[in-house]
Formats: structure tokens, sequence, C-alpha cells
């Protein structure tokens, strides 16, 4: 069973940086594409932020955070990291990586608990001076 752990969160000032990793066990994380997900505080909708498909010449970043966040992988070391720069109070959330054994998407909202069946436990990110 593919189990996933998300580090790298920390308190940032707005426009600071930050990058997560999110590393793989019991699986081979090179067969599965992944997705970083955000849950913001008080709220119960997921945002699909960046998907990386599985070796990595394929990206899907959400317009929100696109030329902000760059998702990367290194499949010999089992990790997807997300890179983010010039970070805002609005992406203050929990950060989540999720993997599916099938192509990098997005999906909607709702959709992602289902197309994703490997969650990580969360990493938080707060941003605020």
């Amino acid at each position: 069973q593919l189990q996933l752990v998300e580090s790298g969160g920390a308190l940032v000032q707005p426009g600071g940086s930050l990058r997560l990793s999110c590393a793989a066990s019991g699986g081979t994380m090179e067969h599965y594409a992944i997705v970083w997900i955000r849950q913001a505080p008080g709220k119960e909708e997921y945002e699909g932020v960046s998907c990386i498909n599985v070796l990595g010449q394929s990206t899907n970043t959400a317009d929100s955070v696109k030329d902000r966040f760059t998702v990367s992988r290194d499949n010999a070391k089992s990790t997807v990291y997300l890179q983010m720069n010039s970070l805002k109070p609005e992406d203050t959330a929990t950060y989540y990586c999720a993997a599916r054994a099938l192509s990098c998407t997005l999906t909607t909202p709702s959709r992602l608990q289902f197309e994703y069946p490997y969650w990580g436990q969360g990493t938080q990110v707060t941003v605020s001076s």
C-alpha cells in the first residue's frame, strides 16, 4: 500500500518561499501521478494546486498559483516537490499530496477524493506577517 508523507510546511511572510516535499513508501512512486491539493482554514472544499505525471514531463497547475508554484519529482528519491514562491496570505492552507495510477489531473474540487485514492496527512502552510 502506497504511503505518502508531506513535509516542509511553515509560517512564512508574504512574498516568501517554501518548498514542500512528498515522500513515498510502500510502493513504486514512479508508477503514480501525484497531485498537490490544499484546503484553506474553515473551508470544506479542496483545491487541486498542481499535478505531475509519472515521468515528470507533464504538469498541470491551477491558474490561482500559476507562475508562482512549480511541481517536480525525483523518482530515484521517491519524492515529489512543490516549490512555492511569492506566497500570499490566501495561500494559507493545509497542503496534501495524493497519488493515483493514472494520468495527472486537477479535476474538480468535489472529485479529488475520488480520483486520488492515496493521500498523505498534510502539512500546514501559513502566510502571515
